[in-house]
């Protein structure tokens, strides 16, 4: 019976050390599939929540890389020379939650760049780049809490379409600063955003200015149109009184014409 027992939990212990064997070669495999799958100038971990962190940081990298595991969690693209964000620059990554695009040489997003993270990208650091404006359509229906701060930004009627549209971080909000201003008048350099855009309407005074070059416009039309009527009527008048004094004239011509023809009759 103890031979019996002992034999049990020896097959027990074997089959223990099986399973755990098997699921330490499973992680292993799966360690290397995500090394495989993890681009070359990157580091690719497994997130406390789920799916991978991949780090890019300090790569020198000019562009997003490619071939990014689409159980990507955590991007970290920080300090690199990133110039631009093109469209659909993270396609295929729809568990991406957090985005470091920090300290970099950003100077333009293009629209479309953050398509289909509308419902999983829940952070974006943009802070300490190049942009000067946003494009509205740039971030979609893209509502991440976002770090738009240490840029030196044209405060405008274009920024202040996008603003908006953005979920701005509000730890951030004193340092998203207007480096320069349109129209200039408007002296908000130096000053942050949200406070200005709460004073100032950019887009109403570009409004105004727009009204008033097509005022200009249409009177610069207006005094052609007038000009070309003036010409065309003098030039009418001028071939009216021509053709005027040319048929006064045919009487005098066929009265001559007929006086010489009497002439050459009679002799």
């Amino acid at each position: 019976m103890f031979s019996l027992l002992w034999e049990g939990h020896a097959v027990a212990s074997c089959l223990s050390l099986a399973v755990m064997l098997l699921l330490h070669i499973s992680d292993v495999c799966m360690s290397e599939s995500h090394r495989a799958e993890c681009p070359e100038s990157c580091f690719c971990l497994e997130s406390v929540d789920g799916g991978l962190a991949v780090r890019c940081s300090d790569m020198n990298l000019i562009a997003v890389p490619h071939g990014l595991p689409n159980n990507t969690r955590n991007l970290y693209l920080d300090n690199n020379l990133l110039l631009t964000i093109p469209s659909d620059s993270f396609i295929g990554l729809p568990l991406l939650f957090k985005l470091d695009l920090s300290h970099n040489r950003l100077v333009r997003i293009d629209p479309g760049a953050f398509r289909d993270q509308a419902d999983s990208l829940s952070s974006l650091d943009l802070s300490f780049n190049l942009l000067e404006t946003l494009d509205p359509e740039a971030f979609g229906d893209l509502r991440a809490q976002t770090n738009l701060s240490h840029n030196p930004w044209l405060c405008d009627c274009r920024l202040q379409l996008a603003m908006p549209q953005l979920l701005l971080d509000p730890s951030s909000l004193a340092e998203v600063v207007c480096n320069t201003s349109e129209p200039e008048e408007l002296a908000a350099q130096g000053m942050p955003f949200i406070l200005v855009a709460t004073d100032l309407d950019f887009c109403a005074t570009l409004q105004r200015t727009t009204d008033f070059a097509m005022l200009i416009t249409m009177f610069g039309w207006f005094t052609m149109v007038i000009s070309y009527l003036v010409y065309y009527v003098r030039h009418n008048q001028e071939d009216a009184i021509r053709h005027l004094e040319y048929l006064k004239s045919l009487p005098n011509m066929q009265g001559r014409s007929g006086e010489a023809l009497t002439r050459s009759t009679w002799l």
